[in-house]
């Protein structure tokens, strides 16, 4: 009878200590969780926003281009070119607006920016064009016969609808460009910036409106004409 109770006491005593156990790990999972939980964002990632006021180079050329969009609206975006700080990519831009250099030494095809589309539209990203050899985002030429090395690092990406080089890597710039519509500061380093939208930002907005996540715009969107305009 005696071995009986002895059995007992021990089996009670196992089971206070099983309890004290389970109670214990329950008080650390639950500190553990309300831990987490407090690491837990309680609202919605704001979209990355612009530098309040940027400070921009000076303007020293103007140009502009009359877009046309297939089966839809007609408008014009003007253009601000940033000649103090890369004054060769300014006079290529420029030249290809006004179309003044004639035929591309390598290509054989008008340096001309008249007639050219944009190909690559990514909503919350860019509008990009100047291919004036394929149209497709495969060609371009600057008016230097080919491409030419990146000049200046200088302007950030740090503010929408600036006018940058499109390029294929260090040093490739010939004619194709882009106008941001967010702020894309992991570009900063990797393409020139050298201009800025002066007028007409709602129409770039309309443009990139029309665009994919692959980029091929669902609309032809053509450069009908461009040309310089009085500083």
């Amino acid at each position: 009878m005696k071995l009986g109770l002895q059995s007992m006491n021990i089996w009670a005593i196992n089971l206070k200590s099983i309890t004290s156990i389970f109670l214990l790990f329950s008080l650390v999972f639950i500190r553990n969780v309300a831990t987490q939980a407090k690491d837990v964002p309680m609202k919605k990632a704001e979209k990355p926003k612009m530098d309040p006021k940027p400070q921009m180079p000076k303007v020293t050329h103007k140009v502009f281009f009359d877009i046309k969009i297939q089966d839809g609206k007609s408008g014009r975006i003007e253009l601000g070119l940033f000649g103090e700080v890369a004054p060769k990519t300014v006079e290529n831009f420029r030249s290809l607006c006004t179309c003044d250099k004639g035929i591309g030494k390598i290509s054989g095809k008008p340096l001309c920016y008249k007639g050219s589309v944009f190909h690559r539209v990514i909503p919350n990203f860019l509008i990009q064009g100047g291919d004036i050899t394929h149209n497709d985002g495969r060609g371009g030429e600057s008016i230097y016969g080919g491409r030419f090395k990146d000049e200046s690092f200088e302007v950030k990406h740090n503010k929408l609808h600036l006018l940058a080089m499109a390029n294929a890597g260090p040093n490739s710039n010939g004619s194709q460009f882009y106008i941001n519509t967010v702020k894309t500061s992991w570009l900063d380093g990797k393409n020139v910036v050298f201009g800025m939208v002066l007028d007409g930002h709602t129409f770039v907005t309309e443009i990139e409106s029309l665009g994919t996540n692959i980029g091929e715009p669902r609309k032809k969107v053509e450069i009908v004409a461009s040309g310089e305009l009085e500083t």
